[in-house]
């Protein structure tokens, strides 16, 4: 199991202060990459081959087509067909090593990463390659549940049928809960790397949702959302969602949506967005109220509304602890949440017509190399792997929603989208980046 003394969290987050983008970057971010690869290979491929009995793990990549794992592994490029193929035999275990070989896949970048034990972009012969190791299991990246462990194509499953012969193929079981748990379990230089993007996502939302880019009564939802996507262009960085999501929240719900859209006087905004950089993705919300003609501060009502959502947040990071299944906990945080005098919706954007009730709803969800991870969630929209323990390490999106009634709003309530990411260790719920705490005002 990974974990995270107290000197090298502190050093995680002090590495959020990274300098401005260099001239070096490319090179800076390729070594970053090699490192956490190196490390992950180490430190957390034995571990989670070994709890799911897999003895050998084969990922498929052939031109044109790359597996959704490939950037973990290290890109290089494949003439016809490629694989990423790691070994650990119970001889292995004693030594805690797992075998690395790139076969079929080559360039300069994937030789010179210093993750694995042998690459070749040349001749080699993948069957007597796994006959001279006798797996008693060949993972592949075929799932039912999780589209980041599904890159298998039915093209290159019948392939290896063919290459391998019926008695290995007798021998293959689908990747899903070993690529689960290869992604979401963290090195350290994995989380500092994830916490960089996340000072950069909420940066870049919070500088959208101030008067440096809205002008009330001229500027679009649209507008911002651009303005956003430009930002990411500008520092080289991803997104998993594309457009970014610039909405209003009115009485009646959900008005419009980074469209054409004026921004207005009294309007509550939300972003809900996040950024790519190296093979990180970021996933996080903000909100904003623009000031009305004559005031000075967020009227009373929209402020409880907002608090009413870091209290349900506070009680979130309270409950969520490693050692638990996603499900065992997503139950116990609704009974702490009911306990405090909300109610748990039990379906999403329908609260109730009480204006004493606050609704409440939550989504928390894994992340890192998605803005969806694949590993264990705290969602109802993630069944599978609500049944997924929670170990230190594991990164989370600490999402939910309050609804509290507005009595400017004929007591109609205002949904409050609440959404930051976070590290769980042996203490619990541990923020990468500084969280959103206060309504953002624009003038």
């Amino acid at each position: 199991m990974t974990h995270l003394p107290r000197l090298l969290l502190a050093t995680v987050l002090l590495c959020t202060a990274f300098p401005a983008l260099s001239k070096g970057e490319a090179q800076t971010r390729w070594e970053l990459m090699n490192q956490i690869r190196q490390e992950k290979f180490d430190l957390v491929l034995p571990e989670v081959m070994r709890e799911n009995d897999v003895e050998m793990w084969i990922t498929v990549n052939r031109e044109g087509y790359n597996d959704p794992l490939t950037e973990d592994f290290g890109k290089g490029y494949v003439g016809g067909w490629g694989y990423y193929i790691f070994t650990y035999r119970e001889s292995d275990y004693a030594e805690g090593r797992v075998e690395r070989v790139a076969l079929g896949i080559g360039t300069h970048l994937i030789e010179e990463n210093g993750a694995y034990d042998y690459t070749t972009e040349g001749e080699f012969d993948l069957a007597a390659f796994v006959a001279e190791r006798d797996p008693k299991s060949i993972a592949l990246n075929y799932s039912e549940h999780i589209g980041g462990a599904d890159g298998l194509t039915l093209t290159a499953y019948r392939h290896l049928q063919s290459t391998l012969g019926e008695k290995y193929s007798q021998r293959f079981v689908s990747a899903e809960k070993l690529a689960s748990d290869f992604r979401s379990r963290r090195v350290a230089t994995e989380i500092a790397a994830f916490a960089r993007a996340g000072e950069m996502s909420r940066k870049i939302a919070e500088t959208a949702f101030s008067n440096e880019v809205i002008t009330p009564g001229v500027t679009t939802l649209a507008d911002v959302a651009w303005w956003m996507r430009e930002q990411q262009f500008a520092n080289n960085l991803g997104t998993s969602f594309g457009m970014p999501s610039v909405y209003i929240t009115g009485p009646d719900g959900f008005v419009a949506l980074s469209d054409d859209h004026v921004i207005q006087r009294g309007d509550f905004l939300a972003i809900d967005w996040g950024v790519g950089y190296l093979n990180f993705f970021t996933d996080i919300k903000r909100q904003a109220y623009v000031l009305k003609e004559g005031e000075t501060e967020v009227p009373a009502s929209i402020q409880k509304a907002f608090d009413n959502g870091r209290k349900v947040r506070d009680i979130l990071k309270a409950t969520i602890k490693a050692g638990r299944t996603a499900g065992d906990t997503y139950d116990l945080a609704n009974s702490a949440i009911n306990e405090a005098g909300f109610k748990v919706m039990e379906k999403f954007n329908q609260p109730t017509d009480d204006p004493s009730v606050v609704d409440v709803i939550i989504g928390c969800h894994s992340v890192g190399n998605l803005g969806h991870g694949i590993g264990p969630s705290i969602a109802w929209f993630n069944p599978e792997r609500m049944k997924y323990m929670i170990h230190p390490s594991n990164l989370f999106s600490i999402e939910l929603f309050a609804y509290t009634a507005i009595p400017e709003w004929g007591n109609k309530k205002l949904r409050v989208p609440l959404e930051d990411d976070a590290v769980v260790t042996e203490r619990g719920v541990e923020w990468v980046y500084p969280v959103t705490n206060r309504v953002l005002v624009i003038r």
